[in-house]
């Protein structure tokens, strides 16, 4: 009989709760299917922490106990983009990686890899708002912002929190092959493998709404009517401002030009139109784009794959798992 596949999941105060519950519920489902993982909470000292919504969490042992793992899991935090990580943590995640098959950070837990040393040389993805810090911090990691997570050897990290569960899913996947990843993920009723990378979250939803009225002019008429023809000077006659000042609006607000803002508005409208099951040429047809080939190169630019294969994977993916 085959021993249990073991991991030590890293936590301390203000851990994010999302970032312990996902991962730990990938493999605890996969246990109802045949996997076998056992999942022990690690701290510091060994003492029990309160997580960001309160909730406290016993811990199974300090991360200094003679043990070894076949994974770590690192949690993130909301402190960690904004002060820095406590040595004691950061020496605990060494001790952890020198006993460890594999090690891998949720969300903002890439800034304790980071501050133990273990990005160095390798690849590395956290959510994208702390992208930037997180490569000015450790510029001795090539940070991949776009990323849902990366692998970089035995080093994993993972974007936004819920991107842990994809990084969880993936590792189950290493583990015992893409059937068990595919019934835990439909189980779960989520993407066993998203599309894409983090610029699948809408920036068009994302960024702030513009504070100056000849920009609000501007991305409210164009949220309304993205098929139509615009031009920097059309979108200035709209603003009723020069094209120069225009544009300076949308970097300092925005921080995007608006041509790209234009575009970024139309890709979304196709790939809903592609979720919901139109062809390439209609798709592109209704959202503004002047053929299927500016929309190719638009998802190539942004997904970094074409159309067919976003929808191949929505259609292959989505509705399954929405039926089990």
């Amino acid at each position: 009989m085959s021993s249990p596949h073991t991991i030590g999941f890293l936590i301390f105060e203000g851990a994010k709760m999302l970032d312990i519950a996902g991962p730990s519920e990938v493999f605890a489902e996969a246990n109802l299917s045949g996997g076998d993982y056992r999942i022990s909470m690690l701290t510091v000292d060994g003492a029990g922490v309160r997580t960001s919504i309160g909730v406290q969490v016993s811990a199974d042992g300090s991360a200094f106990d003679d043990a070894r793992w076949d994974t770590v899991l690192i949690a993130g935090g909301e402190p960690f983009p904004h002060t820095p990580v406590p040595a004691e943590l950061a020496a605990a995640t060494r001790y952890l990686a020198a006993r460890a098959g594999r090690v891998a950070s949720i969300c903002t837990g890439a800034f304790v890899l980071g501050a133990a040393g273990l990005l160095d040389g390798r690849r590395s993805t956290t959510h994208w708002k702390h992208a930037g810090e997180l490569a000015r911090r450790f510029p001795e990691s090539a940070v991949e912002p776009d990323l849902i997570f990366v692998k970089d050897h035995d080093i994993y990290s993972s974007a936004g929190v819920t991107a842990g569960i994809d990084l969880a899913l993936s590792l189950l996947e290493e583990d015992h092959g893409s059937e068990l990843a595919r019934t835990v993920a439909r189980s779960l009723v989520v993407y066993m493998q998203r599309a894409g990378g983090q610029s699948q979250v809408s920036r068009a939803l994302e960024s702030p709404v513009p504070t100056t009225p000849a920009l609000r002019a501007v991305t409210d008429r164009v949220k309304a009517d993205p098929t139509a023809a615009y031009s920097l000077a059309s979108l200035a006659r709209i603003a009723r401002v020069s094209p120069r000042h225009l544009t300076r609006l949308f970097h300092e607000e925005l921080e995007t030009t608006p041509g790209r803002y234009v575009e970024l508005i139309r890709f979304e409208l196709a790939k809903a139109h592609l979720d919901a099951g139109q062809s390439v040429t209609m798709a592109a047809e209704l959202a503004g784009f002047g053929s299927p080939e500016s929309l190719r190169r638009v998802f190539v630019n942004r997904l970094r794959m074409s159309p067919q294969r976003y929808q191949r994977r929505f259609l292959q993916n989505g509705p399954r798992r929405l039926a089990s």
